[in-house]
């Protein structure tokens, strides 16, 4: 296979995987070229993401570093399996890499949580929210990328709405929720959308009140991915030059952490229904 130019986020997540393993067995990559007959550049773009692996070779190289934790290592062999494309390649070339990895990595999470300060989470914002927030970009978007923007915002909105709908849980505080992004009449269809939301088995809602004062990760958005075995989960985090994903096992751990504070100390879901509701009264 030919070497990839711009491998995913996931592509880019496999091959540290890979690295991971080898290094950890104080393999070199000399002796794992030789042991899965191959050379030593492949390796190395295997390790980057740029070349994918066999399921069988995958195997043989967990086997001989003794990794022998074998859900994780079948998670790994399902991310060689060439798959049909998802839904976000369409917008490859047309789009940023970062929104793409986005809607790929929730598109294979198992669970997802959130945070969010100032915004709305994107895959519970509506179109006219989403589009005001577009609109607010600097330096300002073309009008054409923004309707690609809001039309792959929509599409994302399918992992919580489709025939599988994964479990989704968003810690929200009070400040998003009155930024009126687009007037008073956008903002409430918002906030009806996300009562509506709240109420599907899958999504949870949570809101931080101003009056609780400061916590854990004030100030930043982030999303927690989970994998199908925890060595795989992935937080992505907001920053005005785009996405970051962070996988290290201390970061994964401070950002559970982190989490499970905001969602002890945010109101529970019914009275999160409540605070929303009445806040779409006023407006």
């Amino acid at each position: 296979m030919a070497v990839r130019k711009t491998p995913t986020q996931r592509q880019q997540r496999l091959g540290s995987e890979l690295r991971k393993i080898r290094t950890s067995a104080g393999m070199s990559t000399t002796y794992a070229a030789g042991l899965l007959g191959l050379d030593s550049g492949k390796i190395s773009y295997m390790e980057s993401g740029q070349r994918t692996i066999s399921a069988e070779r995958l195997r043989t190289l967990a086997c001989n570093c003794d990794c022998t934790d074998e859900k994780y290592v079948e998670a790994l062999v399902e991310m060689t399996r060439r798959e049909s494309k998802g839904w976000w390649e369409q917008y490859r070339g047309s789009l940023p890499h970062g929104l793409l990895d986005i809607a790929e990595l929730e598109a294979h999470a198992t669970r997802m949580r959130a945070a969010n300060t100032v915004h709305i989470p994107g895959v519970l914002q509506t179109s006219d929210h989403a589009l005001a927030v577009f609109r607010a970009v600097l330096p300002p978007l073309p009008r054409d990328e923004i309707g690609l923007r809001l039309a792959h915002r929509a599409k994302r909105q399918d992992v919580l709405v489709g025939g599988d709908p994964t479990a989704y849980r968003a810690v929200v505080h009070e400040a998003a929720l009155r930024m009126q992004f687009g007037g008073r009449r956008v903002a409430r269809a918002q906030l009806e959308y996300l009562l509506d939301m709240s109420e599907r088995e899958n999504v949870v809602i949570q809101v931080m009140p101003f009056d609780h004062g400061s916590f854990p990760g004030a100030g930043q958005n982030l999303l927690y991915a989970e994998g199908p075995v925890p060595q795989l989960d992935t937080v992505q985090i907001d920053n005005s030059h785009g996405p970051d994903f962070l996988h290290a096992e201390g970061q994964l751990a401070k950002y559970r952490t982190q989490l499970d504070r905001q969602e002890e100390a945010a109101l529970p879901p019914d009275e999160s229904r409540d605070f929303i509701r009445e806040i779409a009264h006023r407006l």
